[in-house]
């Protein structure tokens, strides 16, 4: 198991406060803020860019090109994490029913067990230089080799602000390619601090190109960033009591070996291992948007990594350890930042950092891990035991309800009546609006 890291400064919950918040569904969208800001230091004004959206269309037309307008996403709060004995409050912005529920759920069984322990790389990137038409291989890499120093001290020169502030340029390493003996691509490992590195790597790998296809004695290729973060990884370890799992009458036990058992199922099928880390990535993606981070990148990057053996497996696996608890660990790479891109203009992307209470970008990409673990063990939990459908269709259904035409004060006898048909159909919906005399 991880330990927990050591003297790691924590903003800003409030002195004391839990994350802990039971009912929160039940409440008002005022009085959840209000709960919110008991916990959490934001400001009334903070708190109403959720009104607006958090993004004025003149800035949205800074940021992309050919803007209309803004569009909306459902921002909510997924609390009751405990993440290396730190209470947490996630932000999530997400679509999709039940993935708030089931993650708060979740976080809400692993305090049980001391909540979850984290630890991480340091935010080193990779930026490529691929050189083309190399005449001698051999020579080429000892050429390379030769000049590391040299190579390390340009890419240094670049970013001399991000030298100054403890990141930078950490090693310089030649790859060949046995499907082109002509060819090589160094990779120059950057340290980003807290951004997530893009703009950072891409001016380095782009400055030495020629240098170094010099050195090869070939020409330059591509110099960009690799999106495969795999010296920028992120662990989560979490270590949960039997009889905290128990749902439905069903003994804890039980639930406990049906979660063991479909883990290995997704490390075995990859067909499994594919929905297996979907249901991570629900998690880790809905906080990724909440503060304005580059949720792609994250995506490619962590199903790059869980084909690394040359076989797709789970990022997340699940075994009974000595004393009978569940015993869960995560491994995935995390790239992202807290400077740069949207979060500069995106007044909800910087609420969302506020109420993580997160201090550096390394300790972001945690809190994303953390909340996919959550969702893992969620949707683990719920397929071993009542199936997937039952919280996601009852949650789907207050959706339907209002479409149909339900309005505020009858979505919820709509959805429930018609969840208990069985048949989450517009058109049932509008038939019970009908009866109903609504």
């Amino acid at each position: 198991m991880l330990t927990a890291r050591d003297g790691a400064e924590i903003r800003k919950m409030k002195p004391g406060a839990s994350s802990r918040m039971s009912g929160l569904y039940r409440l008002s969208i005022e009085d959840r803020r209000r709960e919110l800001m008991k916990r959490v230091e934001v400001q009334h004004d903070e708190i109403g860019a959720l009104d607006w959206g958090g993004l004025l269309a003149a800035d949205a037309d800074n940021l992309i090109e050919n803007v209309l307008g803004t569009y909306k996403l459902p921002f909510a709060v997924c609390p009751n994490f405990l993440i290396d004995g730190q209470e947490r409050v996630l932000p999530m912005v997400v679509e999709e029913p039940s993935v708030v529920a089931a993650a708060s759920n979740a976080a809400r069984i692993a305090r049980e067990g001391g909540g979850f322990v984290t630890e991480a790389d340091e935010p080193v990137m990779i930026g490529q230089v691929q050189v083309l038409d190399v005449p001698d291989l051999p020579s080429a890499i000892q050429r390379i080799d030769e000049a590391r120093a040299e190579l390390l001290e340009m890419a240094n020169a670049c970013h001399p602000n991000l030298v100054a502030r403890g990141g930078g340029a950490r090693g310089i390493e030649v790859r060949t390619l046995p499907e082109d003996q002509h060819q090589l691509v160094v990779h120059i490992l950057i340290s980003c601090c807290d951004a997530m590195g893009a703009n950072l790597v891409n001016t380095v790998a782009e400055r030495l190109a020629d240098r170094i296809a010099g050195l090869a004695g070939g020409s330059p290729g591509l110099r960009i960033l690799s999106n495969l973060a795999d010296r920028r990884l992120v662990r989560v370890a979490v270590r949960i009591p039997a009889h905290a799992l128990a749902i439905a009458k069903i003994p804890g036990e039980q639930v406990r070996d049906q979660i063991v058992a479909a883990s290995r199922f997704a490390e075995i099928d990859p067909y499994r291992a594919v929905t297996h880390n979907k249901g991570i990535m629900n998690g880790v993606d809905a906080v990724c948007l909440a503060v304005g981070n580059d949720w792609r990148s994250v995506e490619a990057g962590a199903h790059a990594y869980a084909a690394r053996g040359g076989r797709y497996g789970p990022l997340a696996t699940w075994r009974t350890g000595e004393d009978g608890h569940l015993l869960g660990k995560l491994e995935m790479p995390m790239a992202v930042g807290m400077v740069g891109g949207a979060i500069r203009v995106h007044s909800l992307a910087r609420l969302g950092l506020k109420i993580a209470s997160v201090e550096n970008s390394t300790d972001l990409g945690l809190v994303m891990a953390c909340a996919g673990m959550a969702s893992n063990l969620a949707a683990l939990r719920a397929l071993a035991t009542i199936g997937i459908q039952r919280g996601h269709m009852s949650l789907h259904a207050r959706s339907v309800a209002r479409a149909a035409g339900a309005k505020d004060g009858q979505v919820e006898l709509v959805a429930r009546l018609l969840a208990q048909s069985g048949e989450i159909r517009p058109e049932n919906a509008e038939a019970i609006i009908k009866d109903l005399g609504l």
